[in-house]
């Protein structure tokens, strides 16, 4: 029976995936690069819509449904060797990492400014970078292990949160 039962869990874990979607009702962020807006989804609600800047052109920020799985105060900044808590640490004062393109987190993420009148604007290299405030709340608000999902998208954050699965609403 125990392996008639494992043997079941695995065919559907092939056929379905966890992970591939998001729960309903689970945090969930969505990144919209056409409007440079961030949605926080949680409990089957767009809880908040906070002004963000991607990529300076559109292949910079990847597409796609991403986990975090880094998460860091006052991260360093490697690439030019800033430690974390520094005004010229263009990382600002969160760290939201994810494993897009298969790395480790430490590559792609939501993260701070030192540079606030960026948001808004096509300007990173890659990242999805928001006003220091906005990102500590949403460090504090979401777990390892949230899905994100990266698009560039004429549709409403509802739509496509729809169209994820994260709202049944």
């Amino acid at each position: 029976m125990v392996q008639l039962f494992f043997s079941m869990f695995l065919a559907a874990s092939v056929l379905f995936p966890f992970g591939d979607k998001p729960i309903p009702g689970d945090p969930f962020i969505i990144v919209n690069k056409e409007s440079n807006e961030l949605a926080y989804l949680n409990e089957n609600e767009i809880v908040k819509v906070i002004p963000v800047a991607t990529g300076r052109s559109s292949e910079l920020t990847p597409e796609g449904t991403f986990m975090v799985i880094v998460k860091a105060e006052n991260p360093y900044y490697r690439k030019k060797n800033i430690p974390g808590g520094r005004e010229d640490n263009p990382l600002g004062t969160r760290w939201i990492g994810f494993d897009a393109q298969n790395t480790d987190g430490r590559i792609y993420g939501l993260h701070g400014t030192n540079r606030p009148s960026s948001i808004g604007e096509h300007t990173t290299a890659g990242c999805v970078r928001l006003q220091n405030n906005e990102v500590e709340k949403l460090f504090d608000e979401v777990p390892y292990g949230t899905k994100i999902l990266i698009t560039s998208s004429a549709e409403s954050f509802l739509e496509l949160g729809r169209k994820a699965g994260a709202l049944t609403k």
